[in-house]
């Protein structure tokens, strides 16, 4: 069987390259379409030789780094590509991946992180955060109607959706009309342990950016005045900077093994934004750690209020503190092994299995 596996964007290495990632090594042979590819960012694990970008691809290098100016082209860059010799084509889709066109005797499967959130339910938000107003604002409506318009013609061509959760599951059916499975996205649990171990900081890692809420754990943690340390970096780091108190430490980007040991000796997670899925709560757990967490998006189905974390539902630094109140409560009850044990239904080694489930099923038609 002749696999060719498909994503948005090859530009960094976050969650959904994580899943890219795996479908690599699931399948060696496999080339892998994107629009846009940055080898000095994800050389390492995307060596060019199996990576076919599109013809946007040949722009010059300033205007590959101002990518989102030229988003209306994307759709159609994307039905460019050739599938004509595959058996199976595995698109991963946070906007465009899903939109390719396949001969009919190829089978597409699309892993879907969301219908593109921009365009859809976190249109308002994003123009907001952005701060688009007047002429742009009017502008930025019609880019987004034209979107969506090519969106949801595109959203017919997968043979069938896999959803990364049970909350992007219903988005697929609310905007594209279609059924889906939902096959979790691998996390590297092994890579942790649960040392028991507890120096006392609660953790954030994150990219700092506004939707992330890293503004909400800084409020509350400058008002109670325990230690909060936080790993990333991104456009909001001086601002959240400036609001923080002393007992408030940021570290800036942090390599895999540093994260690992900062999250296997923390008390427990912070985690202030609404996720689709969400990886970072479960590499806490695979560390035996606690979650705090907003209560909505991918992380209702990770974590286990009362087992492995608390809620807190509205976003307030009252509503977090109140949730922060019950987790210092029950930590005499929080089981490290316990919380372990339940990161670990979201292996690599369980996403394979379903992802195998299903691609044996779509094949058999």
């Amino acid at each position: 069987m002749k696999v060719a596996i498909v994503h948005d964007f090859l530009l960094k290495l976050g969650g959904a390259e994580r899943v890219v990632k795996v479908l690599a090594e699931m399948f060696p042979k496999a080339p892998i379409f994107t629009l846009l590819y940055d080898e000095e960012k994800v050389g390492k694990v995307f060596p060019k030789e199996r990576v076919r970008p599109s013809h946007l691809q040949k722009l010059p290098g300033f205007l590959r780094k101002r990518y989102r100016f030229f988003t209306h082209k994307m759709p159609r860059a994307m039905e460019y590509f050739d599938f004509a010799e595959y058996d199976l084509v595995i698109s991963s889709s946070t906007a465009f991946a899903h939109g390719i066109i396949t001969p009919l005797n190829t089978k597409h499967i699309c892993y879907c992180h969301s219908p593109m959130r921009y365009a859809w339910d976190w249109s308002g938000e994003y123009r907001r955060e952005n701060d688009i107003k007047g002429l742009k604002k009017i502008v930025y409506a019609l880019l987004m109607k034209y979107l969506r318009q090519g969106d949801r013609i595109a959203a017919d061509r997968p043979d069938l959706y896999i959803a990364n959760a049970a909350n992007v599951s219903k988005r697929i059916k609310k905007y594209y009309d279609q059924e889906s499975e939902v096959v979790f996205p691998p996390v590297e649990v092994e890579r942790f342990k649960a040392t028991g171990k507890n120096e006392g900081y609660f953790l954030i890692v994150s990219t700092l950016t506004p939707y992330k809420r890293i503004d909400l754990a800084v409020q509350l943690f400058n008002k109670i005045g325990r230690k909060l340390v936080v790993i990333g970096d991104g456009p909001q780091r001086k601002h959240l900077e400036m609001m923080a108190g002393d007992n408030i430490e940021f570290l800036g980007f942090k390599d895999d093994a540093a994260v690992k040991t900062y999250m296997e000796n923390c008390r427990a997670l912070i985690f202030a934004g609404e996720e689709d899925f969400g990886i970072t709560p479960v590499e806490a757990m695979a560390c035996g750690k606690p979650v705090l967490a907003y209560g909505k998006g991918g992380v209702t189905e990770t974590v286990i209020s009362g087992k492995t974390g608390e809620f807190f539902f509205e976003p307030t630094v009252e509503s977090m503190e109140d949730g922060l109140a019950r987790l210092m409560y029950n930590e005499k009850f929080y089981k490290p092994a316990t919380i372990r044990q339940h990161a670990l239904n979201f292996s690599r080694e369980e996403f394979e299995k379903g992802l195998r489930r299903i691609i044996k099923k779509v094949m058999a038609v």
